[in-house]
């Protein structure tokens, strides 16, 4: 089973599509294996320049907000029937329901594990031949990508289909498999090692990584892990772990000072005059400041982010976007999101624009360019880690940053945070719990149909109930199984354990 990888690069407003690997896809039986047939260009890695092609296929190609996005609580029943252009439905409708669904469709669960693990055997493909020529330095930034990518494929493996790290229970929890050489063999066993292990393997390519990486290495460097855009990811990482003195160590090297306020989207003013086509065109553009690391992926997310049934609707927009809010200002959010088509119950985000490219006349593939890791999310980790630590003052500091972008006619006397401000709004005496609402209500707002408020669910081990369309509850209990992805039935019949349920 062969598939083609487009790496494609996001040069402002271009496209410049590079075909050049030939993956296999990993732990499907009776598949062969993409080391049975090897392809030209991987027998001859001999310069910096071939290894780093190939670590352009060292980042998932296929998306996770299809799925994540549905399961949060920011999708509802809109009571429509999903349009025709969104191909099969049942990736909307399974997460929406919690039912497992088995598929490697574009956006499904499927999908996305197999373009990791793709991504993977890219990663330690350079890695191989990397090592082979450990006497020329010309390789070392491209070792440094290899181990970061690796390490961010694993985390989000280990994020969707285990259990959430807790450091009681994490050298019991099942894992994902750690892949860490080529294969060399048609059939090989993979083991389910715990979620502690997967965190140390992580954690040691992570450390291993960061002293090689050379943000000069790349053309485009927000394709690419860049030491800003590694340090924010050690900083999530981190921040699973609930390692919080490193979480601000690595936002802060990442964005020495107050340098972080430069790199925010500038929402309330720039982005505001923005056309519909100009927003989304900037907001996932490479000269974004925010925008530490894009992946291209294969996705129909923006068409189905409107066209699906289950999805962002009136009621939560009214809920999220309109209504008071801790700030007691107006989130410009409202004034970007709009009604879409004859359904009054559709509300769409205007951010990953659709981008298509044909293969021939009239046929091709929908592609969007996925923001990964951002400057608004490293400010939030920080500002978490911060409230954890007890450092409060610091975290205001952070959130007022990101208020200032976000509410329309911002006016710092009456829309910053304080202490007193967020436990009186929360009805708590408790300081660090009245943060960590603000903080998370904060943030579901920002990444509306990016698919990154699961994880806080996961983390914060937080209830989520959607609604059919008849009133009647679906409700995930705080320590509901269902919250950890079950393994794809293909790589369950390659020999890997099944998540209980």
């Amino acid at each position: 089973m062969k598939k083609q990888i487009a790496a494609i690069y996001h040069c402002t407003d271009r496209i410049l599509p590079v075909i050049f690997l030939l993956l296999g896809a990993s732990l499907l039986p009776g598949c062969k294996k993409y080391l049975e047939q090897v392809p030209d260009n991987r027998t001859q890695l001999d310069s910096p320049e071939k290894v780093a092609q190939l670590l352009t296929s060292a980042y998932p190609d296929r998306d996770y907000y299809t799925f994540t996005e549905t399961m949060s609580d920011n999708s509802q029943d809109r009571k429509m029937a999903a349009s025709q252009y969104v191909g099969d439905v049942r990736i909307n409708e399974h997460p929406f329901r919690y039912t497992d669904f088995d598929t490697d469709i574009r956006g499904s669960v499927g999908a996305y594990w197999q373009s990791c693990y793709q991504a993977i055997a890219a990663a330690n493909q350079a890695l191989e031949a990397c090592d082979k020529h450990s006497g020329n330095k010309a390789y070392l930034p491209y070792k440094g990508e290899a181990l970061m990518a690796r390490a961010y494929a694993h985390f989000m493996l280990v994020s969707l289909f285990a259990k959430s790290y807790d450091a009681a229970t994490a050298a019991g929890d099942p894992g994902i498999p750690y892949v860490k050489e080529p294969e060399k063999t048609l059939y090989k066993n993979y083991e389910r090692k715990s979620v502690a292990y997967v965190y140390e393997m992580i954690d040691k390519d992570i450390s291993e990584a960061l002293p090689l990486l050379n943000d000069n290495a790349y053309k485009v460097p927000a394709f690419h892990f860049t030491r800003v855009a590694a340090h924010a990811f050690a900083a999530r990482f981190y921040l699973f772990q609930k390692q919080y003195d490193k979480v601000i160590t690595h936002v802060s090297q990442a964005f020495p000072g107050t340098t972080i306020s430069a790199a925010l989207r500038p929402l309330n003013t720039v982005y505001k005059a923005y056309t519909s086509d100009q927003f989304q065109n900037y907001y996932t553009s490479s000269s974004q400041k925010t925008n530490l690391l894009l992946a291209t992926n294969l996705s129909v997310w923006s068409r189905g982010q409107t066209d699906y049934q289950y999805g962002f609707n009136q009621a939560l927009a009214q809920q999220l976007l309109y209504s008071n809010n801790v700030t007691g200002g107006y989130w410009t959010y409202g004034d970007l999101t709009y009604y879409w088509g004859p359904a009054p119950d559709r509300r769409s985000a205007k951010k990953l624009i659709e981008k298509f490219i044909y293969t021939s006349a009239d046929v091709g593939n929908p592609y969007v360019f996925a923001p990964l890791l951002t400057a608004e999310e490293a400010l939030f980790n920080r500002a978490e880690a911060n409230i954890q630590s007890g450092k409060y003052d610091a975290a205001l500091t952070d959130l007022n940053a990101f208020i200032s972008t976000r509410i329309n006619n911002y006016d710092a006397g009456t829309n910053a945070l304080t202490t007193a401000k967020v436990t009186s709004y929360y009805k708590t005496a408790d300081t660090r719990q009245a943060l960590i609402n603000a903080l998370l209500d904060i943030k579901r707002v920002e990444f509306i149909q990016e698919g990154m408020r699961w994880f806080d669910i996961l983390r914060h081990r937080l209830t989520v109930t959607h609604t059919n369309a008849d009133g009647s509850p679906i409700i995930l209990t705080t320590d509901d199984r269902r919250k950890v992805i079950q393994i794809p039935q293909s790589a369950q019949a390659a020999g890997i354990a099944a998540n209980p349920r």
